[in-house]
């Protein structure tokens, strides 16, 4: 009977969680660059647009504060 390889299966294993440690990495740098809304919506909402024309009549009636 021949015998296993562990070796090779070993390598094999790290190669792999090698390329899944790059990917994650790359989506992590993407989504560093490419920032989406916090709550994990995609693409523009009718209610992000009336909330920014409340926020725009805000910061009109208010004077700018200093952050």
């Amino acid at each position: 009977m021949a015998k296993t390889n562990f070796q090779y299966e070993k390598r094999q294993k790290e190669l792999e969680k090698k390329k899944k440690a790059e990917e994650k990495a790359r989506r992590k740098l993407e989504a560093k660059n490419n920032p989406k809304p916090a709550d994990g919506s995609e693409g523009d909402e009718p209610e992000a647009d009336d909330s920014d024309a409340d926020a725009a009549d805000d910061a009109t009636d208010a004077p700018a504060q200093p952050e």
